[in-house]
């Protein structure tokens, strides 16, 4: 696979990047050897565009905007440099109020960018069975707080894996293998600028 190479984005003398990815199934690996998943891949793919990075599971599975926001400040005992922030897509699949999604995430931002860590948002699309008005109000939510929150964007998780049987287990929700792979070939183009971007020199919440 092909990837792009970020040049000293982190000196050799510096500690690997922290990168938790806080998310649900998808991040989790659900279904998966650990070897597969999506923190595994990420790092590899990482590694390889020259990136040295220590990519945290914060994945739970079934977890919602909701139950990602219950749990942040446990997850952020891991002191993470950058979060790729991945939830919503079981809010979508529940049919749960867009609104409440939105506030949820908001919240979710507004408590990473307090902490001083990076963000990459990474977008979820609605189900299609739950009509127009619904996916209007659902999709819009992620190009909107990125704007808002001034963090990368990275527009769909599952962008050219959703509705693929070849890049999905059984299921038909959750990438294989083979999906994962996608999904961190397209999402690292939005991840490098954002990881070199890091002013990884002084202490977070210092100058």
């Amino acid at each position: 696979m092909l990837v792009p190479t970020l040049a000293a984005a982190a000196p050799a003398a510096a500690d690997p990047v922290r990168i938790l990815a806080f998310g649900d199934s998808l991040t989790a690996g659900f279904g998966l050897p650990q070897g597969d998943g999506f923190t595994a891949q990420l790092e590899a793919a990482l590694a390889e565009a020259g990136v040295e990075a220590e990519v945290i599971n914060g994945g739970v599975s079934g977890d919602t905007t909701a139950g990602g926001f219950a749990r942040l400040d446990w997850a952020l005992a891991d002191d993470p440099d950058l979060v790729i922030l991945e939830l919503g897509a079981n809010d979508g699949l529940r049919g749960l109020d867009p609104a409440e999604t939105r506030a949820n995430l908001d919240a979710i931002l507004t408590r990473l960018r307090e902490a001083d860590v990076a963000v990459l948002l990474a977008g979820m699309l609605a189900p299609p069975n739950l009509g127009p008005e619904f996916g209007k109000a659902f999709n819009a939510i992620y190009p909107d707080l990125a704007e808002e929150h001034d963090v990368a964007l990275f527009p769909f998780f599952l962008d050219g894996v959703a509705t693929d049987p070849a890049l999905n287990q059984p299921d038909g929700i959750h990438p294989n293998r083979g999906g994962v792979a996608v999904i961190v070939e397209r999402i690292l183009p939005h991840l490098l600028p954002v990881i070199e971007s890091l002013d990884r020199r002084a202490p977070k919440g210092q100058s």
